[in-house]
């Protein structure tokens, strides 16, 4: 069955293609082409664009600032959870408590050049892949709800996400309102199955990450299985593009973000809207075993 094209995210409707600022870091000697390439995507229909203050160390952030003219209504989603850390053995840090939660929020603000964001995930630290928190980095979920959703009282958020969590933490939160979902989870990782059915119970958009897999040493890639690559011949699209079509078919509230630096495939992903599976493509699909996230990525 196709998808449309469209649907709710933090109560607005957009396209079910959006953009993932985080590759604008890979243009950060030129700016000027990181500018060019984010106005090309709204250009093109992009109106949704993901992004954070510690992607890059300000640097996309900034440029969606410049590149977004005051008649554009993109709607603008960040994070918080971390925080740029240039002098560390990474290049980002835990930054989970409530105060820090507060000024991650209104860092994105400033560097937006925005009033108020229209949806704002909170990047929880106790599941892999990624950080884990420790020490005073281990905060409790009210907690931190309590701050976004002051935050979202003051009038300077619109709506509460979450990013990285588990089912029995999506739980707890649900009184508190919550738009949406990122986790990572893709053709050969669905280990959130009962999740994102939760989440399309609840009208919470679904927006994974690492959308086609190996996002790591050792982890699958959706491009890698034959019956991806078998579909993709056939409609005359990429492995990838399918990977990704996949997703939209997945569920009516999944929303893609994916990121490039390259005009090219920012085409090539946004098409990916148009592209319709029929039944013996998803059923094939459908086939592909998924892998659970090895135990120590968890």
């Amino acid at each position: 069955m196709p998808s449309p094209e469209r649907a709710a995210l933090a109560g607005r409707t957009v396209s079910r293609v959006g953009y993932g600022a985080m590759q604008l870091e890979r243009l950060h000697h030129d700016r000027a082409a990181a500018v060019a390439l984010l106005r090309h995507a709204i250009d093109l229909g992009v109106d949704h664009v993901d992004t954070a203050q510690f992607y890059g160390a300000g640097f996309v952030n900034d440029v969606i600032r410049e590149a977004l003219a005051s008649g554009d209504d993109a709607l603008i989603v960040t994070k918080v959870g971390a925080v740029s850390d240039s002098g560390g053995p990474l290049p980002l840090r835990l930054a989970q408590r409530p105060d820090e939660l507060r000024a991650s929020v209104e860092d994105n603000l400033r560097a937006l050049g925005l009033d108020r964001i229209p949806l704002v995930n909170l990047r929880r630290a106790d599941r892999r892949p990624g950080l884990v928190a420790e020490g005073d980095q281990r905060v409790d979920l009210d907690d931190q709800l309590a701050v976004m959703t002051a935050l979202r009282d003051e009038g300077k958020i619109g709506a509460i996400g979450l990013s990285a969590v588990t089912l029995d933490v999506l739980r707890r939160a649900l009184p508190a309102g919550i738009a949406c979902v990122q986790n990572a989870y893709s053709l050969v990782n669905r280990d959130d199955e009962e999740m994102l059915e939760l989440c399309a119970a609840e009208n919470i958009a679904w927006v994974p990450f690492f959308p086609l897999g190996g996002a790591f040493p050792g982890l699958p890639k959706v491009t890698d299985e034959p019956a991806v690559q078998a579909a993709a011949t056939a409609l005359g699209r990429t492995p990838a593009q399918i990977g990704l079509a996949w997703l939209l078919h997945r569920a009516p509230n999944v929303h893609l973000i994916p990121g490039t630096a390259s005009a090219a495939h920012l085409k090539a992903n946004l098409a990916v809207a148009d592209i319709t599976l029929e039944g013996e493509t998803l059923a094939a699909l459908a086939a592909i075993p998924a892998r659970p996230m090895p135990a120590d990525l968890r």
